[in-house]
């Protein structure tokens, strides 16, 4: 298999975004069909593309295994350099537009929680009063993936509580928070000063339908613990999982601010979970390691706006 290398015609290059685009949509959906309408083509013109482009630089980029097209070294590379180039590519465009300068532009943001869109809005009206010409866009559909559809260049500012490895991947601290163990008034733990992991053992718990590696109760508390609850119960929406848990069919962990309705008027309570708790730091993360200023305004209203004590 030859390597890649990349023709050359005088000083241009066969090499273009929308190579990058299509290499980078081709792998993230495993074909050509699914990529091409992400990229709003037709497959036979995006299967045109591919077979271009594998003839200009004189290798194969992908191989057929049962039926999805898996990138050959030669394809691995060019999607490092398209993972690596098309942010920076976003980022160059936005600046050359002057956002900074003249207030144009949009800002797309997204979290890596649902209720995190409860307080997100009083930020948001704060900015557009800064900022009356740039447009922010809440990406609801990263919410689950947004360090990578940042990466990717389809999000401006990822709002997070995990971080990557990633060095592309600039964090800006915003606020703490805290986990608790929501329940029923009537509920058996209520008279716990707090929850340990081995109470969670007879618990049916509600939980976001997130992977174990990402949750926080699961690689801080009840892995290190060796502890399974009774029951797992994934629920997507935040008031479904309130309901559940006031009607006593079980608990949640979820953040204090975000259940503080139903803890003031008493509908639920909250215990900590473990004798010291559980607190999140939460961050902005951006490839850019200083935001234009339009961005880095952003940045401050939501750590100014946020729900927890400042980062």
């Amino acid at each position: 298999m030859q390597d890649l290398h990349l023709s050359r015609r005088g000083d241009a290059t066969a090499l273009e975004v929308r190579h990058l685009r299509m290499m980078r949509a081709i792998v993230r959906d495993g074909g050509v069909t699914r990529a091409a309408a992400r990229l709003h083509l037709s497959q036979p013109a995006l299967s045109h593309q591919l077979a271009e482009l594998e003839a200009e630089l004189g290798t194969r980029l992908f191989l057929r295994v049962g039926r999805r097209l898996v990138p050959t070294p030669s394809g691995e590379r060019l999607l490092r350099f398209a993972q690596a180039l098309l942010p920076e590519l976003a980022q160059a465009e936005d600046e050359v537009r002057g956002l900074a300068g003249s207030g144009q532009g949009l800002v797309r943001v997204s979290t890596e929680c649902y209720t995190a869109y409860h307080w997100l809005p009083a930020a948001l009206t704060q900015f557009e009063r800064r900022f009356p010409a740039v447009t922010v866009q809440v990406v609801v559909e990263a919410t689950r993936r947004p360090l990578p559809a940042l990466l990717e260049g389809s999000l401006d500012v990822a709002i997070v509580s995990t971080r990557s490895r990633n060095a592309r991947i600039a964090y800006h601290g915003l606020f703490d928070d805290e986990l608790v163990v929501v329940m029923a008034p009537a509920h058996r733990l209520v008279g716990a000063p707090f929850v340990a992991a081995e109470d969670l053992a007879a618990e049916t718990l509600f939980m976001y339908p997130i992977p174990r590696e990402d949750s926080d109760v699961f690689q801080r508390v009840l892995l290190p613990a060796r502890v399974e609850p009774a029951r797992l119960v994934p629920v997507e929406l935040t008031e479904a999982i309130l309901e559940l848990v006031r009607a006593g069919r079980g608990v949640a962990v979820l953040a204090r601010w975000a259940v503080a309705p139903d803890l003031g008027s008493g509908r639920l309570l909250a215990r900590r979970l473990t004798r010291r708790g559980l607190r999140r730091r939460w961050f902005a993360a951006t490839v850019a390691r200083r935001p234009a200023a339009h961005m880095a305004e952003f940045i401050s209203l939501v750590r100014r706006l946020g729900p927890g004590p400042r980062g």
